[in-house]
């Protein structure tokens, strides 16, 4: 027997013009939705059994949703200045 299909707020949300991966930005969007905090300030998740907001899952979507757009780019795979990815190998 099939189940129901589970609605995702992602559906209604109207996509940046700016996305560039908008699998990726609508999975993180349905995350940081789950993850919203409550009145006191907690995440009312399950999986973060109250903890402060912003809890790490809401931190790794909002991380997702940037990336997921075109003026975001990845700064932590920029070369560090004096070491190639070259010499990098050789050390390893």
């Amino acid at each position: 027997m099939l189940e129901p299909t589970r609605f995702r707020s992602s559906q209604d949300a109207v996509l940046p013009d700016d996305v560039t991966d908008p699998l990726l930005w609508r999975a993180a969007y349905d995350v940081a939705v789950a993850h919203q905090p409550d009145a006191t300030g907690r995440c009312p998740s399950l999986l973060c059994a109250g903890r402060s907001a912003p809890c790490e899952p809401m931190v790794n979507a909002r991380r997702a949703m940037r990336l997921a757009r075109g003026g975001a780019r990845r700064a932590e795979f920029r070369e560090t200045p004096g070491r190639s990815a070259r010499d990098r190998r050789r050390a390893a």
